[in-house]
């Protein structure tokens, strides 16, 4: 089995959540990821918090990332799938679609050491 890299982007949201609306945006994504869990293809996940900088060459570095962008990268999940099309499949149901938002899925390159 290959590792996949489900990457979650969505429009930037001005507004704030009530923390009802969090909660249940949170069990929406557990139980997302708990069925992927429980066919034993999960990996590994993480969200990406709003503080970031890029670092560019000649150290440059600027406010981040792509603030000039409609879409920002919000979090990842790692599957483990037998090929791309399996990958694309375990995207089947995740939260980010029902609110407009889009999942890249990528293949995770394992350089041997």
């Amino acid at each position: 089995m290959k590792e996949f890299m489900l990457i979650f982007r969505s429009e930037k949201k001005v507004e704030r959540s009530t923390p009802e609306e969090m909660q249940a945006q949170i069990k929406t994504w557990q139980d997302w990821i708990g069925g992927i869990a429980a066919q034993g293809k999960f990996v590994g996940t993480n969200a990406l918090g709003m503080e970031a900088k890029v670092v560019r060459s000649n150290n440059i570095i600027t406010d981040g990332p792509y603030m000039e962008l409609k879409e920002m990268v919000g979090g990842y999940v790692i599957v483990k799938a037998d090929d791309i099309e399996e990958a694309i499949k375990l995207s089947d149901g995740c939260p980010v679609l029902s609110y407009g938002g889009s999942v890249e899925v990528r293949d995770v390159m394992v350089f041997n050491q």
